[in-house]
């Protein structure tokens, strides 16, 4: 599975551990583990409450997506 988020990168350079994010989020730290390592992806509301509480924009937390130009339907690119 490709990251899909970059929280646990942005805990680094908060100087936030895991443990005391799962105790803020009011999750185990399992969870929030599985968040950071990209195996679980947080709900959007999870997302949100993590960006609060990192005091950062919900979007620092997510990876862009690389999505191929396409043509439109029935054109072809050449």
């Amino acid at each position: 599975m490709s990251d899909m988020n970059k929280i646990k990168e942005v805990l680094e350079a908060r100087g936030v551990s895991q443990t005391e994010l799962a105790d803020r989020l009011g999750k185990s730290f399992n969870m929030v583990n599985l968040y950071a390592t990209n195996k679980v992806q947080p709900p959007i509301s999870v997302l949100y409450q993590i960006a609060d509480i990192l005091n950062i924009d919900v979007r620092d937390l997510l990876v862009p997506n690389q999505i191929k130009e396409q043509a439109p339907h029935g054109e072809k690119r050449g």
